[in-house]
């Protein structure tokens, strides 16, 4: 698969899970909205970059993801200002973007492997 498509295929479907994530926990400010769409453009990429590209161990996709989850709280208390909110803003959308993403590839690989 080409490059820009499958990082297209990471980033998109997580902005839209981590916006509904911010909804569902009654965020309603543009600008900390609008920041999520952001920040996950400036850590998604570079994650699944250096995934893809240099070591896909689990490991590395566990610290990268706890990497991730600590910028973005920082990023997430530049705007909002509550450290305690941050890390849950941060870490829910983190969480459930993650997971998600993981079930969709269990999905597919079952659905590769059992057909007829």
């Amino acid at each position: 698969m080409m490059i820009l498509p499958m990082l297209l295929l990471a980033l998109v479907p997580t902005i839209m899970i981590e916006f509904v994530v911010l909804l569902l926990l009654r965020e309603r400010r543009r600008l900390v909205l609008g920041s999520s769409v952001v920040i996950n453009i400036l850590t998604n990429i570079p994650l699944n970059l250096y995934v893809v590209y240099v070591d896909s161990s689990v490991m590395t996709i566990i610290m990268g993801e706890l990497l991730v989850v600590a910028v973005e709280a920082f990023w997430y208390y530049l705007f909002i200002r509550i450290l305690s909110r941050a890390f849950i803003y941060s870490f829910l959308c983190n969480a459930i973007s993650f997971l998600t993403g993981l079930l969709v590839q269990l999905l597919m690989a079952y659905f590769q492997f059992n057909r007829i």
